[in-house]
């Protein structure tokens, strides 16, 4: 199967929940895909998101994560996600960030500057500081997280072109169905 980063992929909004996002329909144990788990896809990552990130601005170039490194950068993937999904569901949880700290803590003593998880770790602690924290969601359609960036508020999706089109298309599928005799 071909893959290749595009904007779609980088809906988050951060980059902190791009990095997250590399999770695919992570709520569904039997189609789960980990675009990281393939080496080449990790080490692409950084330039797309220097292309398409809505961060770009803040890091500029990116490096990979040392190959040393790979294990605790998925580490620290899962417990982003782990705390950001805590918050965004329940509220947060004091003992999900302190761990959460400790795993940013733990990547910028042992990231170079300027790598995918150094810039990764400072994302998740603007995200951390989000004076709005509401407006951090759930995708309805793929689980994906993102910063929902309009004006009242009320975007369901982390994509309308690609995951609000599949809601609504299924919807419209359903409501067919059921006027069928």
């Amino acid at each position: 199967m071909s893959f290749s980063w595009t904007p779609h992929r980088f809906a988050g909004g951060a980059l902190a929940l791009d990095v997250v996002n590399s999770v695919v329909l992570r709520h569904d144990a039997t189609r789960r895909i980990d675009r990281f788990a393939i080496r080449d896809q990790m080490r692409s990552f950084p330039s797309a998101a220097a292309e398409f990130c809505a961060e770009r601005a803040l890091f500029g170039d990116i490096a990979p994560v040392a190959v040393e490194n790979e294990v605790d950068f998925i580490a620290l993937r899962e417990t982003i996600d782990l705390y950001f999904r805590k918050r965004i569901l329940t509220g947060g949880d004091d003992q999900l960030l302190a761990g959460l700290l400790e795993a940013l803590a733990k990547a910028l003593r042992a990231a170079s500057p300027g790598s995918l998880a150094a810039a990764t770790a400072h994302s998740a602690l603007r995200l951390i500081a989000m004076p709005d924290p509401e407006r951090m969601k759930i995708c309805g359609n793929c689980g994906w997280l993102f910063i929902d960036r309009s004006k009242n508020r009320s975007r369901a999706w982390c994509d309308m072109a690609v995951c609000g089109n599949r809601a609504k298309a299924n919807r419209h599928y359903r409501r067919k169905k059921e006027e069928t005799p």
